[in-house]
């Protein structure tokens, strides 16, 4: 009994702040012990790797409380929507391993929601405002200053509902008038005073055409809509706290006040998802695709998902990432390195040990049989041998890297020199014997001799060589593209960098962005050799090139030319870099 206590103790210690509460109305039985979460995305763009925390929270909290999660799509904006941001956020979700109970929509309540409004106008809960939307922002007052009234707000209620109804007809130009909720304009909390709740858009919506001209606002449609579907627990990032209480109010007023306490959405922030050396602004990621800076939303320099999916992460890594940084209720910003760290960990125990050359010079062993091929076997990972091996062909002829070979090299320099042994990986121990240059002093070849009694289980295959180097055969390999990609932006916070810029320089958010775009961002090298086991490797397959990094394949790849991500360097060199 005492084992099982402890074991209880230690969970609940483990819990987030947002898994105790959830806890606690279960033990107190609210909403009938249910519960319910959604994932409310607005389908105007990709999700990034900030959408992958709110995700991980949403589906869950409810997973692991026997309850259910949906997806909603929060489409009350036509004009920036689109049926292409819908299948590909129900595609990053999916990947990420998670699956919603049901698919709703806000537009699924577009006439309860109107329906509501016109309630509120009757019950002179709401107004019809003629000003125009800086003109209400002005007389919004300050946090220590009430704001003033609006002429209109206390038109006669028949005018409104007339106003109202013709707005949705059609007859008013976009932004000549709004519907505004009737509250308190000298509120401390300024989201009370007399928010905008309904407005005119003349779009046709991917969903309703032309049905409507006049659509709810974001806090308006919200609360409303988690009280439709029954959710019970509603989480929100950190900017939403002073939106709560408009958030109880709306759904207060849509029961007429009765008492909701034990049965009613609960709303609860945590903090957002903020990475060094990245911007998550969808406004911003746009800019950077629509102005060409990078090559689509998924190019793997971006933060959004699938940028994410075709560097090479894994949705394991992204989640036990989200996990390691938690939720709280304050912002950080958290270093990109620990993100890297935990791709590093996942991708250890999944990931395929190949050969592949980056920048090759050819090393011959002179001493080894012209025509002679030997099958060298490879342990495909040697953190999990269940994964088996493959193999890879030894001849005369081999590609070595460069930066593996100085003909004049330092005391401490393990790798191939003259007079000096090295193995190399899964094959012999050789000795480099020299060198053969070009007109220019480039090195063109490496010369070396082979011990044939070093192989893997010969008398001397475990005599000591301080240096192991990788290669490929140069009749038994596959010619490569490989795409080096770094971090997009050379500040640590380009978003406040962005606000600065922008206002020394009274400049476009793209010119800004040009000034912070790291140039080393993406290298791109065309003459890369790859073992020939990779003939056969699938898009987004994990590998890890040997003494290199992690890789995968691109999409891009077709029958005859690979091409391959780096996802990451073996080791964190960018604090080395960004420390000099």
């Amino acid at each position: 009994m005492s084992e099982i206590n402890i074991t209880e103790e230690e969970s609940k210690k483990s819990l987030n702040f947002i898994e105790a509460a959830v806890e606690k109305d279960l033990a107190e039985g609210k909403n009938g012990g249910r519960v319910q979460t959604r994932f409310p995305p607005e389908p105007n763009g990709y999700l990034h790797i900030g959408h992958a925390k709110a995700i991980c929270l949403d589906f869950g909290i409810a997973e692991k409380h026997g309850g259910i999660c949906n997806l909603r799509f929060d489409d009350t904006n036509p004009v920036k929507e689109d049926v292409e941001y819908i299948e590909a956020i129900e595609e990053d979700i999916k990947w990420l391993g998670f699956h919603w109970d049901n698919v709703y929509y806000a537009s699924d309540y577009f006439q309860q929601l109107y329906d509501f409004a016109i309630k509120l106008i009757k019950e002179g809960k709401a107004y019809v405002d003629e000003q125009s939307s800086e003109v209400i922002a002005q007389q919004k007052g300050t946090p220590t200053q009430p704001g003033i009234e609006s002429p209109y707000r206390n038109r006669p209620i028949e005018e409104s509902l007339d106003l109202f109804r013709r707005m949705n007809e059609g007859e008013f130009e976009e932004g000549s008038m709004t519907l505004r909720a009737k509250i308190d304009m000298a509120n401390s909390n300024m989201h009370f005073r007399d928010p905008i709740i309904y407005r005119i858009l003349k779009t046709a919506h991917h969903r309703t055409g032309t049905k409507w001209k006049v659509y709810p606002m974001y806090d308006f449609a919200h609360g409303q809509s988690d009280y439709f579907e029954g959710v019970t627990h509603s989480l929100c990032t950190l900017e939403f706290v002073p939106h709560r209480p408009l958030y109880d109010l709306f759904i207060d007023w849509l029961k007429e006040g009765k008492d909701l306490d034990d049965n009613r959405p609960r709303q609860t922030e945590f903090n957002k998802l903020n990475l060094s050396y990245t911007l998550m602004s969808k406004r911003n990621l746009l800019t950077l695709v629509k102005e060409g800076l990078v090559n689509g939303w998924d190019d793997p320099r971006m933060p959004t998902i699938c940028g994410f999916r075709r560097r090479g992460y894994s949705p394991e890594s992204i989640r036990k990432f989200v996990d390691k940084i938690g939720y709280t209720t304050y912002d950080a910003l958290n270093e990109f390195a620990l993100l890297e760290s935990a791709v590093r960990e996942d991708l250890n125990a999944r990931s395929t040990r190949v050969s592949a050359v980056l920048d090759p010079v050819k090393l011959i062993v002179t001493n080894y049989p012209e025509g002679k091929v030997e099958e060298m076997e490879a342990i495909n990972n040697p953190e999990d041998l269940s994964a088996g091996s493959h193999t890879i062909e030894f001849s005369r002829e081999l590609w070595m890297e460069r930066e593996d070979f100085m003909e004049e090299a330092p005391k401490k320099f393990f790798r191939m020199t003259p007079g000096q042994e090295v193995r190399l990986k899964n094959a012999y121990i050789v000795k480099c014997t020299g060198c053969k240059k070009d007109e220019n002093g480039n090195i063109v070849e490496v010369y070396c001799e082979y011990d044939p009694n070093t192989k893997s289980g010969m008398p001397d295959s475990n005599r000591k060589v301080k240096g192991t180097l990788h290669w490929v055969s140069c009749a038994h390999c596959i010619k490569a593209e490989v795409r080096l990609y770094d971090r997009l932006w050379k500040v640590e916070n380009p978003r406040d960098e962005l606000a600065a810029i922008r206002e020394a320089k009274n400049c476009s958010p793209l010119e800004a962005m040009q000034e912070m775009i790291n140039p080393d961002s993406l290298k791109v090298l065309e003459n890369c050799y790859v073992e020939k086991y990779l003939s056969t490797c699938k898009p987004l397959d994990y590998f890890q090139f040997q003494r290199i990094g992690y890789f995968n394949l691109d999409p891009d790849s077709k029958d005859g030319k690979l091409i391959f991500n780096r996802t990451v360097s073996l080791k964190d060199t960018w604090n080395k870099i960004k420390n000099k």
